[in-house]
């Protein structure tokens, strides 16, 4: 995986990503999430004009294999939703930090970055993890 891709972006403990341009967060969901997913076949994301809370849970994703929520990583507006991975799933599958977007979020408070980790932290928190 190409290091630019990742680049920039913050990542949870449940998995999800965010980067941040201007105030907007755009979310996704991590390259180990989507492996343990398998093929995304549906995903129910959060309307637009929808108030989130940092941890909660604001959007769906169902594979062949299993269903999973998504969590806010941060508190916010949404301003967008990703139309083209609600008609083309898949889209998460093939390029989960790119094309495969979820939403975008108009940040309300930026306290809430305390509970986000770099890159090298995530790797580190999956490496423990698969210890275990």
């Amino acid at each position: 995986m190409a290091l630019t891709i990742i680049r920039g972006k913050l990542f949870t403990k449940k998995h999800e990503w965010i980067s941040i341009t201007n105030n907007i967060g755009t979310i996704g969901i991590s390259n180990y999430a989507q492996e343990a997913l398998g093929e995304v076949v549906y995903c129910q994301l959060p309307e637009v004009g929808t108030e989130l809370v940092a941890g909660q849970e604001c959007a769906a994703l169902e594979s062949v294999k299993a269903a999973s929520e998504v969590y806010a990583p941060v508190s916010g507006t949404v301003t967008e939703k990703n139309k083209e991975v609600e008609s083309s799933p898949g889209l998460i599958n093939k390029s989960c930090y790119g094309e495969g977007w979820l939403f975008r979020v108009r940040l309300s408070q930026t306290s809430n970055f305390d509970n986000l980790m770099t890159h090298a932290a995530y790797e580190d928190l999956l490496r423990n993890h698969e210890e275990h």
